[in-house]
Parts: C-alpha cells; structure tokens; sequence
C-alpha cells in the first residue's frame, strides 16, 4: 500500500486544472461495458460516509472497488485494512484525488467529501473521463451545481446524485400516486428535517491539525484559514465556508422528496427566518429555521422547516426519539406523509398505507446500471434533479443570512435586484474555475 503525498506546492503549482477553460484534463473515451465487464470504482473520502460508500459498491455485482482516496492518512490506512481484508485484495491509496483521477484503471469516482469539494471534485472526475457518485448535497453553493451540470453534459458522463429515496420502490410509487391525483389537486408539500444535533463546543483561537491530515488538501478550493472548531472531522457542517447546516446536510433528502412530490423546480419567491439558539458555540449556520419556497405560476408553495431538536412526530414520523425528518403532502381532497421507505395517504377519516422497505440499498445499482447503458435517464437522481434540490437549500440560506425575501429569476438562476445576496450565489475560491458552455464530442 502507497501513500502518496501532496504539499502546498504541489497543490498549487497544480491549481490550473481548475481553470475548466483550458485544457487540463481531455475528457477520455467511456469505457463501453459489456454484460460480464467489472466497473472498477475509486471512493474519495472515506472518514464517515465513505465507508458506507466502499461496502455498498463492495456489494454490487459487477462492481470492484479499487482505489481509496483521503487527505487523512490514518483514516486511509485503517480503511486500505479493512477492505483488504473483506475483499481479500490490495486496494490503491491516494492522498490527492487528481492522482486517482489520472488512474487509467478508474472508471467511476464516488464522493462522500466535505461539502466544498462536491462540485470540483466530481467536475475533475468527469473531465478525467471518470463517470461520477457525488454525495449530498451535490455543491457548496448554486453556481457550483449548475457548473457540475454543464460539466455532465459536456463531458458525456453518468453523474448520480446521493439522495437515495429517488431509488425507493416506497418513494416512488407514492410519487407516481401524487402524480395520479390520489390527494386531488397539490397545491402544498412541507419538509421536515427535526434531528437531534448537539454542541460543536467553543474554542477561543486555532486549533491544531490533527496528525496525518493534509490540511491544504482539506481546505482545497475554499479560502485559507485556521481550524477554528475542536473536531476538524463533520463538524464542518456548522461553518459556512465548508458546510450548508442541517438543511443542506440531512435536510436535503427531505427536500427533494418535497420538491420531487410536488412537482416542481425552482421558486421565484424565498423567505427564511430562524437562528442559532440555546448553544454559545462556533456553529455558525442556524440550528432552528422556517423557509417560504413560492410558486405563483404553478400555483404551490413549499414549506420547510429545520430544527435540531427532539421533537414531537408531526405527521407521524420517526422512531427512536430523536428524528422526525419527512416530507408532508396537502390536495383538495387528503394529504400524504412521505418517508425514505414508506407512505400514508390519508382520505378524509380513511388512511391507506404504501409499502415499507430499505430506502436507498438500490441506489448504487442504479448508478452502476446506469454506467453500462450510457443513458442518464436510466439515473434515479440525475445530476440536475441533485442540483434544484440542492438550489432550494442554499436559496433558504441565503434568505436566511440577509434577513430579506429573495426573488429568482428561474431561467438563470439568479437572484434579482440584491446585490448582497447574489454574493452568495458562489464564494471566493483560492483558484476560480469555470466550465464552458461546449460541447464534448
């Protein structure tokens, strides 16, 4: 097993193959796979939820898990380990992800890193002529999705979304009924996103880096600061520069059951209103907020609310005490409460239950299948279904952070007469990068 080790330098010597206007990576050939053909996949953050990622492809047939890529060098040993021995192989190990990018033997790259690096990293992917699984939500920021959407279609490739209810059998039979008119006529979905979240804790200057890491690697495209939070590793979510809160982190799932149930795409209308309550911490991203999605020209309006709270089951959701997160369904003649595995239509006093299961065990399958067809209407979560829903998160925090309703223009995706808010709409990147408007052939 190589570790392969990367300095600042090194990174930034490098930092042209961001600039997508040029030509730092050529999109490759895809690799056309036969029935009994093995896509071999590389899993590029593997601390939490890349794990799961590793087992999950592990699982598949005609999957093989070949490479492992994280900036935490222990975390990379330990993982290196356990697969060796589950698979009874060795596995490939990278610090850098544009080392296994240029792995010829890679054929598609999944995602489970920090929210910043979504976007870039599967851009990278694609343009190495790798086929993408990116984690939610899919970018830190809107102009970032729609850059990983251009970067999809330029380069031809299969770009899967993590929200994994798109693959529940449960999820979609309940939205083909919705579809069907099983309530009447939609006119409102809310989304629930109540999940028990302690204190990150306060430190009061930076904090040392823990042993193994390649900090500048973490950092990657976002600007560089100090560790200012004691757990370098998911706390990330609660700070704007790497994370999107509880909204753009488990709330996204029930936001695009929401978004997906109702039928629509972007608002034109957002209004938000919450706060970072009870805690004096370094969460800087609200742990309790209330968001207005409109849509006067389809005539619907989607609510969402987010709190890191244990909570009573509205609408009938959660099991163990600390979760309440569904999505919600209201027509002219009954409503619907939704979950990742399971549904309930309600008709006046008469309820019928939908079908319970496992939520997303098919949803790497799915991205597999998908592979071998070449045909992205094959994909559950599309890369540009990821994106609206990932849109709507960061549209309710950017009303959120200045306090103001905000008004879309849906055909751009760009926010009208604000200048303070259209800041939001992407960050200061160490090194910018663009993907043109072109055609790959």
């Amino acid at each position: 097993m190589t570790l392969h080790r990367v300095n600042r330098r090194h990174f930034m010597k490098n930092a042209s193959k961001i600039a997508f206007t040029g030509a730092s990576y050529l999109a490759l050939p895809s690799r056309v796979f036969g029935a009994n053909d093995r896509i071999r996949v590389g899993v590029v953050g593997i601390h939490g939820q890349g794990n799961a990622h590793i087992t999950s492809f592990h699982r598949q047939p005609g999957a093989e898990v070949i490479a492992l890529c994280d900036v935490d060098e222990n975390v990379l040993r330990e993982r290196a380990s356990q697969y060796e021995k589950l698979s009874g192989r060795a596995v490939k190990c990278y610090r850098d992800m544009r080392q296994l990018f240029d792995d010829k033997e890679v054929d598609a790259v999944s995602f489970a890193t920090p929210n910043h690096w979504h976007a870039l990293g599967g851009i990278w992917a694609m343009q190495a002529g790798k086929h993408a699984y990116i984690e939610k939500p899919c970018s830190h920021n809107i102009w970032e999705g729609r850059q990983l959407v251009k970067a999809a279609r330029k380069y031809h490739r299969m770009c899967q979304h993590g929200t994994q209810a798109r693959s529940s059998p449960a999820v979609q039979e309940a939205v083909q009924k919705l579809r069907a008119g099983v309530i009447g006529e939609l006119y409102m979905a809310r989304g629930l996103c109540f999940k028990w979240r302690p204190s990150i804790g306060k430190v009061n200057g930076p904090q040392p880096i823990p042993q193994g890491i390649d900090y500048d690697l973490w950092l990657g495209p976002a600007q560089k600061k100090a560790l200012f939070r004691k757990s370098l590793h998911y706390d990330w979510h609660w700070q704007w520069d790497y994370g999107n809160g509880d909204m753009g982190n488990q709330g996204v799932h029930e936001m695009d059951l929401a978004r997906w149930g109702l039928g629509v795409g972007l608002p034109t209308r957002i209004q938000a209103s919450g706060g970072h309550f009870m805690f004096d911490d370094n969460q800087e991203t609200p742990n309790t907020l209330l968001c207005t999605f409109e849509y006067p020209q389809e005539g619907k309006i989607l609510q969402f609310e987010t709190r890191h709270w244990i909570s009573n089951y509205e609408g009938g959701f959660g099991s163990n005490g600390d979760n309440n997160i569904g999505a919600l369904f209201y027509g002219s003649e009954g409503y619907m409460e939704l979950t990742a595995s399971s549904y309930k239509v309600y008709l006046g006093k008469r309820r019928e239950a939908g079908p319970s299961g496992s939520s997303g065990m098919d949803h790497f399958k799915n991205f597999l299948s998908a592979v071998r067809s070449g045909k992205r209407e094959d994909l559950n979560a599309e890369i540009e279904e990821g994106h609206l829903s990932s849109a709507l998160c960061h549209l309710g925090n950017i009303a959120y952070r200045t306090h103001r309703t905000i008004h879309l223009d849906r055909s751009t995706e760009n926010i009208l007469g604000d200048e303070e808010a259209r800041s939001f709409l992407t960050r200061n990147y160490r090194t910018p990068f663009v993907v043109s408007d072109e055609t790959s052939t």
